[in-house]
């Protein structure tokens, strides 16, 4: 009785859908040319690719609704918590971070929290077996292989540019000669340990003599770091850093055996691209 229902419903949905507002049938559920023109917006991805990553997301959605996995409210809190305490950070100091780095709010952090959580209960729910931890010897090749990933600086030498328009900011990292009325900027020393872990972690990802991503300020602006030094790099202890390390092991595994899964799913799913966005 149940499907019954899920399947009259996705019929209503699609029946009262646009069909001109129609990029791709998945399964009779419908993804829409706005779906994939924002996509391509938020990735910097072709259509083509926009729709891929689209068709996967909406594939674990109806997978999740045929093996009933549901998260509550009670569970996006608690990881929420959870993540705000890894980086030690009151829950409000944590959101501020996410809204100005990452320029999530809070309830579009809360969607993405709950899409991970989905993802975990999916993985639970089609693995075979349970996933063994990683071996020693496993982690000792992961460290070695991912030493930049370990390594920080004491400090950041950058070029702060700062614009209320991020197609300006973007303009100039394209052409960094190009002199833009109506960018800012100033040359500082950022402390690592003075600022928001994320900030630190996307400074330490952006190599020398290269731009960090356009971010928000959080003043209703835009902000990006062309990084001059990386004062006192260290490296972090391998044994001090193990449970991090087995933790990221596990979740390329349990990414691997989602990937796979999805992609026999779609090989066998009722895929239609209906057109789209030139």
């Amino acid at each position: 009785m149940r499907s019954l229902t899920l399947s009259a419903l996705l019929a209503t949905f699609l029946w009262s859908a646009p069909i001109g507002g129609v990029a791709v049938l998945v399964k009779n559920t419908p993804i829409t040319l706005y779906e994939v023109q924002e996509e391509m917006k938020l990735s910097g991805t072709s259509a083509a690719q926009s729709a891929d990553t689209l068709i996967r997301k909406k594939l674990e959605q109806l997978e999740a609704v045929e093996k009933k996995i549901t998260v509550s409210s009670a569970e996006i809190n608690e990881e929420l918590t959870r993540m705000a305490a890894q980086n030690n950070l009151s829950m409000e100091q944590f959101l501020n971070a996410m809204q100005s780095v990452r320029g999530l709010s809070e309830k579009d952090l809360k969607i993405k929290v709950e899409e991970t959580i989905k993802g975990q209960k999916l993985y639970s729910a089609i693995a075979f077996s349970k996933m063994g931890q990683p071996t020693t010897e496993e982690e000792n090749e992961y460290y070695q292989l991912h030493l930049d990933e370990f390594s920080r600086p004491e400090s950041f030498d950058v070029t702060t540019y700062f614009s209320s328009s991020q197609e300006a900011l973007m303009a100039k990292i394209a052409d960094p000669m190009r002199d833009i009325e109506i960018i800012k900027n100033k040359d500082e020393t950022i402390p690592y340990n003075k600022i928001n872990p994320q900030l630190a972690q996307i400074l330490n990802k952006t190599p020398n003599g290269n731009f960090s991503p356009v971010l928000p300020n959080g003043k209703n602006g835009f902000m990006s770091f062309y990084i001059r030094d990386k004062n006192n790099v260290v490296t972090e202890n391998l044994e001090s850093i193990r449970p991090q390390i087995a933790n990221a092991i596990v979740g390329e595994k349990r990414n691997q055996v989602l990937n796979d899964y999805f992609t026999r799913l779609r090989l066998n799913a009722d895929i239609k691209i209906v057109r789209l966005p030139n």
